[in-house]
C-alpha cells in the first residue's frame, strides 16, 4: 500500500513507496517562518521512495543546522510540500504531515530546535525535546 498526498489546490500530488522512518516537530526559525509562526510537522522517508507529480518550485538555502536544504512548494497555491538536505547527502526527506492524505499516518515522536521556540509555544511534555537540529532527534528505524 502506497502513501499518498498532495497540495491544497491539487496541482501537486505524491506517492511514497516506503514506511515512515519517524516524525517530528521542528521549531527552528526557518520552519517558524514557513509555518507562519508555528512549528512544521514532518514525516521522514527515504528520499528515493518519494515521487512527486506536478510542477514544484524549489528554494535552497543554508539552514540553522549549517546544512544546505531545499524546500519544495506548489507554485499555484503555495503549499510547502517537503524539505530535503542537499549537503550532506543521505538524510531522510521531510514530507509535511499536512500534505499527506492521511495525516494520522505517524504522530510526532520528538520536538527539535526547542531553543528557538517562542515562550508561548506548546511543547508536548510527553515527547523528547532536543535543543538543536535533526542529528539530535533519534529516528524510528
Amino acid at each position: 500500500m502506497a502513501i499518498e498526498g498532495g497540495c491544497l489546490c491539487g496541482q501537486v500530488r505524491f506517492r511514497i513507496s516506503a514506511d515512515p522512518m519517524g516524525a517530528r516537530m521542528c521549531w527552528c526559525r526557518d520552519c517558524q517562518r514557513i509555518a507562519s509562526g508555528s512549528a512544521t510537522v514532518n514525516v521522514l522517508f527515504p528520499e528515493e521512495a518519494v515521487t512527486y507529480v506536478g510542477d514544484i518550485v524549489t528554494f535552497a538555502m543554508i539552514a540553522d543546522s549549517g546544512n544546505r536544504v531545499e524546500r519544495g512548494f506548489c507554485p499555484n497555491c503555495g503549499a510547502q510540500m517537503y524539505s530535503r538536505t542537499i549537503e550532506p547527502a543521505g538524510l531522510p526527506m521531510r514530507v509535511r504531515a499536512g500534505t499527506l492524505d492521511n495525516p494520522e499516518l505517524m504522530p510526532p515522536q520528538a520536538i527539535i530546535w526547542t531553543t528557538s521556540a517562542p515562550s508561548w509555544a506548546q511543547l508536548d511534555p510527553a515527547l523528547p525535546h532536543h535543543p538543536k537540529g535533526p542529528e539530535s532527534a533519534p529516528l524510528n528505524r
